[in-house]
């Protein structure tokens, strides 16, 4: 497959990323086009990478998951081999719900959800704080997340 996207790619990858369960006839009738090519296109999709699987969208205020902080992190040495020791640590903190390098004035933004406050602050202390090569972190406590939609 081409890097180059159709009208049709672009209206399955819209209307799967708003619904992974849509039933391909459904799809196929929603991007007006017969089931067959819809099938054969998605599976391309998937194939090529641009879909990389299917989730259920969970409700984390349901859960007890509401508090949202996102944390600076600058770290004390940022070689190549104290990257990848930072990033693996990370994947093993389920607190920690994204982890993006940044180019700016610290060096990696988290987004860490929790029950509340005394929560976060366990996390920060046990479990970002300790993670390798962490020399200074700044939090930012969300009040209201107005968008959080995936692509």
């Amino acid at each position: 497959m081409t890097d180059t996207l159709d009208a049709y790619d672009t209206a399955i990858l819209k209307a799967v990323s708003a619904n992974g369960r849509v039933t391909v006839t459904e799809l196929a009738e929603r991007i007006n086009l017969s089931k067959s090519p819809t099938q054969t296109r998605l599976r391309r999709l998937e194939n090529a990478g641009y879909i990389r699987g299917y989730t259920a969208q969970l409700n984390p205020v349901k859960l007890g998951l509401a508090h949202i902080a996102f944390v600076e992190v600058k770290l004390d040495d940022t070689r190549e081999t104290a990257l990848k020791h930072f990033n693996q640590s990370v994947l093993k903190v389920p607190e920690i719900e994204q982890c993006h390098m940044i180019a700016g004035k610290f060096d990696y933004l988290l987004k860490v959800r929790t029950s509340d406050m005394q929560n976060y602050r366990r996390v920060l202390g046990e479990c970002v704080s300790t993670l390798p090569h962490v020399a200074q972190t700044s939090t930012h406590v969300v009040m209201d997340a107005v968008k959080e939609d995936a692509i």
